[in-house]
């Protein structure tokens, strides 16, 4: 075997170590992206709960809202004295302040 071979022997080993680098850190970068994966869809998971439950509670909300608003249309007198129940309220709070004030 002269030195041509042997520098080929010597090209075809280096080559293949290096191929070997390479597959070995595509390798572990792939179980690295895979562990991110999975670690991103458990910090997600409680995420979409919470929305859920937010969405559930702007629901329940609106329900809410138009219940009232339709009673309140429906019912003239009620409307009344809701507005004299929180003017009373309001009107309460003005006097407790001002008794305290002059204390």
């Amino acid at each position: 075997m002269g030195p041509g071979g042997i520098a080929t022997i010597i090209a075809a080993s280096s080559l293949a170590i290096i191929a070997l680098a390479i597959s070995y850190a595509v390798i572990r970068l792939t179980r690295t992206i895979d562990e991110i994966t999975t670690t991103i869809s458990m910090v997600n998971s409680p995420l979409k709960s919470v929305s859920n439950a937010g969405k559930s509670l702007e629901n329940l909300i609106k329900k809410f809202t138009k219940g009232t608003e339709s009673f309140f249309d429906e019912n003239p007198m009620a409307m009344k004295a809701a507005t004299a129940v929180v003017s009373a309220a309001k009107g309460k709070k003005k006097v407790k302040k001002k008794s305290k004030a002059k204390e």
